[in-house]
């Protein structure tokens, strides 16, 4: 068995740059509040989250189509894609139901992502299975008999306290591709798996769509894939992957920091759900405004009944409606 309590990994020079400059970036998004982005960017991030992954899988539905099918919308295409788009909805926006460190939780999102495109969704495989690219076979995967042992050692490395987030949710993504627990849908549940591990500890995970920088490295994601197979541990993949997610947190930074419209800021704020605040409150939100465009921005979310206002001068007092 390949597979111990702890699997194996080397950390790099590389991993530990990139974990702190996770770790900086990750506090920069919470101090400036950009961890709850607006209904509208949320939307956007899931589509992008949703094509990216099934694109990777070979699914033909655009970003576009996948935005109808979300908004109830007839698409035409093929019915397999459309179904694969349905069922990734559907375990998305279950998302806070799955608890990452319960195997009967992965199988049951398994049980989501693949119903009506395989047999048995949910279940392991029953037989064995080889990655094959071209005409070489790129990998075999553990005679699968050997399959229900060695996700539940995974499974308890999991339940490992002392294991950092951002590690444990890449070589989880790495060994449960090298496992290949079933007979489709590993690789987008690995990527779900990942997502899920990481928003357990940083919820702004729940909105980045790491899935975007996957799809556009795609060869280097393989490559990372083979390397560590290679070498039988997980180390390239972790660097792989922390460099994804580095970038991913780079792009919202720089997306968080662009300059906002009255209605974007407006949509922001009442996300925070603050119950009562004042026009300063909302000035130390949106640090780059004036009291007047402050002010401005107040009216028009009275005037869109957003906002209620009560009291005057020094003592006026808003509540979200």
């Amino acid at each position: 068995m390949r597979l111990s309590m702890k699997p194996p990994y080397n950390i790099t020079p590389k991993i530990l740059k990139l974990l702190t400059l996770i770790s900086e970036k990750i506090g920069e998004i919470n101090a400036n509040l950009l961890d709850k982005p607006s209904p509208k960017l949320r939307k956007l991030n899931r589509v992008k989250t949703i094509h990216n992954s099934l694109k990777i899988e070979g699914n033909t539905l655009s970003e576009q189509q996948i935005t109808a099918i979300i908004e109830n919308k007839r698409v035409v295409g093929p019915k397999k894609d459309i179904i694969e788009v349905l069922n990734t909805i559907e375990v998305y926006n279950a998302i806070d139901k799955f608890n990452f460190r319960f195997e009967k939780d992965f199988l049951k999102a398994h049980k989501f992502l693949m119903k009506g495109l395989i047999n048995k969704p949910g279940h392991y495989r029953n037989q064995g299975v080889g990655i094959v690219k071209g005409d070489k076979i790129e990998h075999i995967a553990p005679p699968y008999k050997n399959v229900p042992y060695l996700m539940k050692e995974l499974f308890k490395y999991l339940k490992d306290e002392s294991e950092l987030s951002l590690i444990k949710s890449c070589v989880f993504h790495y060994e449960m591709e090298f496992i290949h627990p079933f007979i489709d849908g590993n690789g987008r549940m690995g990527r779900l798996w990942q997502t899920i591990i990481l928003r357990d500890k940083y919820p702004v995970f729940e909105f980045i769509p790491l899935e975007t920088l996957i799809s556009k490295s795609q060869k280097e994601y393989y490559q990372a894939l083979a390397l560590s197979d290679s070498k039988g541990k997980s180390t390239y993949f972790i660097e792989y992957m922390l460099e994804i997610i580095n970038k991913t947190l780079k792009q919202t930074i720089n997306f968080g920091s662009r300059k906002l419209k009255q209605i974007d800021r407006l949509e922001y704020f009442i996300e925070l759900r603050i119950n009562e605040f004042t026009r300063k409150d909302y000035m130390n939100i949106f640090k780059s405004i004036s009291s007047a465009t402050a002010s401005r921005d107040l009216n028009k979310g009275i005037e869109l009944r957003l906002i209620k206002k009560s009291g005057e001068k020094n003592k006026t007092r808003y509540v979200i409606k």
